[in-house]
């Protein structure tokens, strides 16, 4: 029998699609004066850039773009890619942002397998585009952003972004019909094989938005820095979550450690997000400041489990740092090392520790648990045993796009699979001990290559490290250590070994040391899958 709870249903009175295009209307009405925007001597108000945002959006009508279309940008951190984050949903087409390190070929993959209609690209980046076209074997509409405070390249497209700016803006709240509709595709970084095209919602993005203000404790008029590229995350949904604030966003283009410290000076900076890659540079930075800062900055960092030495550090300069952990399929951070009262008398190491943990679930994130996969149980909060992190949120996505295996695989038994092994501690914080790929088994013991970089990043030449597995006819795989040095360091490969014998037990010492600049992504990772193929071709020669 129907229940008389039943009987309403859902209506435009009590239903309106979740979406982060609400977020942008409200601000111009509610902090329409406050600002938005800051670049240089560029500064616009909420109101002025959501009228931007309305132009771009009529000027992508004008070339033909509607639902469902997907819009390829390749741009550094810069006002018009922001716009760009507002005005592509806006009109229901889909923004895809391009990661601006990739070689020609990826892109062109890309750019092909996302089925795009337009591309809009900084003029610095034209030539890369059109090799990319090369690679794709057609060339598709080309729009070029023109950033006075850049370098130009000349004319590389058939239009330029302001003429987008020129005709009728569109006209209309914005929002989806079905919040389930896709706003984003963003690609992994294709660590192994081709990068897959991971789908998100505009529910999902304005979820991730609330949660992490109130995961974050983000104030109204929060100043933030955009460090984390835009191409990674969407930004880890951070610019869609600054209009539900108040607060502006402030660029620097290239966010190289001087640019990023007179940024924090002349904006009174509150918060930032950057990679544990970018805050080593601060920390060793010769601009860096010479008092703590007062108010102290709140800074979030992801995307590696980042060295407690690096936190330490960090944390005498002024920056509360908070250790988040998610995936491009998750859309960024869903867990948090939330400080917990008892460890303000600990002593800055041990603190330091405690904050590289992974820690527990964001505020809209249903359920991240660590699971045995042979078992299908949670392990045990031993701080020893080992699962794989599984989440169930909003905000994972909606799947890979033209890509169904892989997609049933991740959601196999109604979880998505990180892929990533933890340990979960007595107090309920987890924490990354590695990708489950580059756990390392030696003659039957587990060893976290994490936890042998962690002691790496301790000797005072390493600048950075990362630990593979190498091939060994006695235990099958041993730990091999690939450093790169400060400038001017020269410490042998003994040395090292020696320095981790020290604070490791024997198994898990590296028992060889490979010297050299380490391979990274644009979001400061460690290609670990090029050293594990190194490894591998040295382990069988």
């Amino acid at each position: 029998m129907q229940s008389h709870y039943d009987k309403p249903s859902a209506n435009m009175a009590n239903y309106v699609p979740l979406s982060p295009i609400s977020h942008l209307n409200r601000a111009a009405a509610v902090h329409g004066k406050r600002p938005a925007v800051v670049y240089g001597d560029v500064r616009y108000d909420w109101r002025m850039f959501a009228d931007r945002v309305r132009a771009v959006a009529g000027g992508l009508q004008a070339h033909g773009i509607g639902k469902g279309d997907t819009v390829s940008v390749i741009c550094p951190n810069i006002p018009e890619l922001f716009e760009l984050s507002f005005a592509i949903p806006m009109i229901g087409a889909v923004l895809n942002t391009i990661n601006t390190r990739l070689e020609a070929e990826t892109i062109g993959y890309i750019i092909g397998h996302a089925d795009t209609k337009l591309v809009i690209a900084d003029s610095t980046l034209g030539t890369l585009v059109h090799a990319a076209f090369d690679f794709l074997g057609k060339t598709l509409p080309l729009v070029t952003i023109r950033d006075a405070q850049g370098p130009d390249a000349g004319t590389v497209g058939d239009s330029d972004y302001d003429q987008l700016l020129g005709g009728p803006s569109f006209d209309g709240d914005g929002l989806p019909n079905d919040e389930w509709q896709a706003i984003a595709l963003n690609y992994t970084s294709g660590t192994s094989g081709r990068p897959k095209g991971v789908i998100y919602h505009h529910r999902g993005a304005a979820l991730m938005a609330m949660g992490t203000i109130n995961a974050w404790q983000v104030p109204h008029y929060a100043s933030y820095l955009s460090i984390v590229p835009m191409f990674h995350c969407n930004g880890w949904c951070h610019p869609w979550m600054l209009p539900l604030v108040g607060g502006k966003m402030v660029f620097t283009r290239d966010p190289v450690p001087q640019r990023i410290f007179e940024a924090i000076a002349a904006e009174q900076i509150t918060h930032f997000g950057a990679a544990p890659i970018v805050l080593q540079m601060l920390a060793e930075s010769p601009h860096s400041p010479s008092t703590p800062y007062d108010p102290r900055i709140r800074v979030m960092t992801a995307g590696a489990p980042p060295p407690p030495a690096i936190l330490e550090k960090t944390g005498a300069m002024g920056l509360d740092v908070m250790q988040v952990y998610g995936l491009t399929e998750t859309y960024g951070h869903i867990s948090q090392c939330l400080w917990q009262e008892d460890w303000d008398d600990l002593t800055p190491a041990e603190q330091a520790e405690l904050q590289a943990h992974q820690g527990v679930a964001f505020p809209m994130v249903e359920d991240v648990r660590v699971i045995d996969r042979e078992t299908g149980n949670p392990i045990p909060m031993d701080g020893e045993t080992q699962g794989e992190i599984a989440i169930r949120a909003n905000t994972v996505m909606k799947g890979y796009y033209k890509d169904d295996a892989a997609s049933a695989e991740a959601f196999s038994g109604g979880w998505f699979w990180s892929g990533d092994a933890a340990v979960v501690h007595a107090n309920g914080y987890m924490q990354v001990r590695d990708r489950l790929k580059d756990v390392i088994i030696s003659g039957g013991e587990n060893i976290s290559s994490v936890e042998v970089e962690a002691v790496l990043y301790r000797h005072p030449d390493v600048q950075a490290a990362a630990v593979v597995a190498k091939p060994d006819q006695k235990w099958g795989e041993v730990p091999c250590a690939y450093v790169e040095l400060r400038e001017g360091k020269t410490p042998s490969d003994q040395d090292i070994i020696t320095f981790c014998r020290g604070h490791l037990a024997g198994f898990k010492t590296p028992k060889s040391v490979v010297f050299g600049e380490l391979p990274k992504t644009a979001t400061g990772k460690i290609k670990k899958f090029e050293l594990r193929q190194l490894a591998r071709a040295e382990g069988q020669s």
